[in-house]
């Protein structure tokens, strides 16, 4: 399976930028879809995922309310909405897919992870 992420760039403070996360390849075991972010230095942090057919979405809590994750099966696709961003948000962003349900203490942990993108800047400065 292959992930391909785009949709980074420059925003400003308060503004938004949506991610996109298309897989490709043997997509019929896509189960669980996830963002990842990291900075230089730290380890790599869970922001958000979702599991197959939409349900059960779980999310870091200082990204609950200003982020939104979805999926559109049908283009095996994953989006990551983010608004309200604020300075400490500037990182890359990985997309990444579970070839499994991961139960809600598994899902916030990378290594449960099969597979991920290459990663999209997100830089949110004035």
């Amino acid at each position: 399976v292959q992930l391909q992420a785009s949709g980074g760039g420059l925003v400003q403070p308060g503004g938004s930028l949506r991610l996109s996360c298309a897989a490709a390849g043997r997509t019929f075991n896509i189960y669980t879809l996830g963002w990842f972010r990291q900075t230089p230095g730290k380890d790599r942090e869970f922001v958000a995922a979702i599991r197959r057919s939409g349900g059960n979405i779980d999310y870091a809590a200082p990204e609950k309310g200003r982020f939104a994750i979805s999926r559109d099966d049908a283009k095996n696709t994953v989006y990551l909405e983010m608004n309200s961003l604020r300075l400490e948000d500037t990182a890359v962003y990985y997309c990444a897919l579970a070839a499994r349900r991961l139960i809600s203490s598994s899902i916030s942990n990378s290594a449960y992870y099969d597979y991920w993108g290459q990663g999209t800047q997100v830089t949110v400065s004035s």
